[in-house]
């Protein structure tokens, strides 16, 4: 990364960091996708298998990965800042808790996933299904974790673009091993739903061991001893990364975790209006991986800027971003809702359920823009590594605020499913004001010694 001077170079500068982050984003969406599809062309109930078993697993990885992605801001300080020395300690403390934290995951997994399974009282098909899915995917875990630090380390950096090439890669093979263990296809075992599990974590040690290479062997990683003298240990940088990390996980666990409380809870309405509502939320989901690639570049973009003590232009990058998300999300949900059914037709061919699909996705146009404001504003806030009072704040929105304005709007008023997306957007819009006041006065804070030092 450079240092930029102008409006348009920051611009320019953002966008180059945030185009591949968002292809690699949806790469990684079209994994969970080919899952989905080749399951449920393999038959129902390994659909359903793998549907329950990716709804448990995915507040883990998310709520995970954002404590190790705690890397990325910490590490471009340290650029920003000029100690390189320092950058390679931080991502090996990372990759020392990616080993820590995936083992403890495997080990609670082995213990308690059987009984939470047996407690959501599943056909025995399903029940099978989403525990071989689960098992399978359990043995990418590892270097899935890996990949995360060091994917963060590559951001820090700003070569954005090799994690993208990673996973352009890594898809056919992704493809190409979902079709042949799901089906058993060329001499492979035929899987069903529990090819899919298998098939991703064999791409993941894929992934992890491409990136593993690259670092080591590719300017400028290469420069950075990354992988030499593993035995250096210091709980104390390890603290550092969690400090910043687990308020970053609870945070993005929390907001996982609220969709699938919602969705749990519609499931007492009828048939068509939970498909409708998964439908449509997935429509978002898509739609959301814009905003969350500009804020992982945003929050490289702050905290290199913070580390170089260049306040003013950490502020435009933190309102540049989230400015930038609005407009997408205002241009992109206007072209939802004009084309609304015909995008919900992509998802069913009932009348009913693509007419109550479009109806949601109505509401979906504003639940957007709040959550662009509010994903966007957190992350500027991590660039200043500003990370507790933003878990905070998030938590009441989500569990103090969506939930329970949603349940009372869905149940105690005529609106029915409707009421949740409205709840949902009450909630983001909550998040989003109280995290752009919190981001307004950190800045006022940061621009105090650069203030006094101008004054001298």
């Amino acid at each position: 990364m450079n240092q930029t001077f102008t409006l348009k170079e920051k611009t320019k500068q953002i966008f180059v960091l945030l185009i591949p982050i968002l292809i690699t984003q949806l790469g990684m969406f079209s994994m969970v996708f080919f899952n989905t599809i080749m399951t449920g062309k393999y038959n129902s109930a390994d659909l359903a298998g793998v549907a329950i078993g990716s709804s448990i697993w995915s507040p883990i990885f998310t709520g995970i990965s954002g404590i190790l992605l705690a890397v990325s801001p910490i590490a471009a300080q340290r650029i920003g800042e000029k100690k390189s020395g320092e950058v390679a300690s931080v991502v090996k403390h990372g990759i020392y808790l990616s080993v820590m934290i995936g083992v403890l995951v495997i080990v609670l997994g082995a213990f308690f996933l059987v009984p939470i399974l047996q407690a959501m009282n599943l056909p025995i098909a399903v029940h099978h299904t989403a525990l071989e899915y689960l098992v399978g995917l359990s043995y990418g875990i590892l270097p899935l974790f890996l990949f995360n630090v060091l994917r963060s380390f590559i951001y820090a950096l700003g070569k954005t673009r090799i994690v993208m090439y990673i996973l352009i890669l890594s898809l056919p093979v992704n493809f190409f091993l979902n079709y042949v263990l799901i089906f058993g296809h060329w001499g492979f075992p035929e899987l069903g739903g529990a090819g899919a599990g298998y098939a991703t974590s064999i791409t993941y040690w894929l992934i992890a061991a491409m990136s593993v290479y690259i670092v080591k062997k590719q300017n400028p990683f290469s420069s950075y001893p990354v992988f030499t003298d593993l035995t250096e240990f210091s709980m104390a940088k390890c603290t550092e990364i969690l400090k910043i990390g687990v308020p970053m996980g609870l945070s993005t666990f929390f907001e996982t975790s609220m969709f699938a409380v919602v969705t749990i809870l519609l499931s007492k309405f009828n048939v068509t209006t939970i498909a409708a509502y998964q439908s449509a939320l997935n429509i978002v989901s898509f739609l959301y991986m814009i905003p969350i690639s500009i804020s992982m570049a945003q929050t490289v973009l702050v905290g290199y800027e913070v580390g170089a003590k260049r306040y003013k232009d950490a502020k435009v990058y933190s309102w540049l971003g989230i400015y930038l998300a609005i407009i997408i999300a205002i241009v992109t949900g206007v072209l939802v809702v004009i084309f609304r059914y015909q995008v919900a037709g992509f998802y069913s061919n009932e009348a009913a359920v693509v007419s109550l699909t479009a109806h949601f996705l109505i509401f979906a146009l504003f639940f957007q823009i709040s959550d662009s404001i509010q994903v966007t504003a957190m992350a500027a806030l991590r660039g200043y590594k500003d990370v507790n009072y933003a878990f905070i704040m998030t938590l009441i929105a989500y569990w103090l605020i969506c939930l329970p304005s949603g349940y009372l709007l869905a149940h105690y008023t005529s609106l029915g499913a409707r009421g949740y997306w409205i709840g949902l957007t009450i909630g983001l819009t909550a998040a989003g004001i109280a995290l752009s006041a919190r981001l307004i006065y950190i800045q006022k804070k940061k621009f105090v010694p650069l203030k006094l030092e101008n004054a001298v």
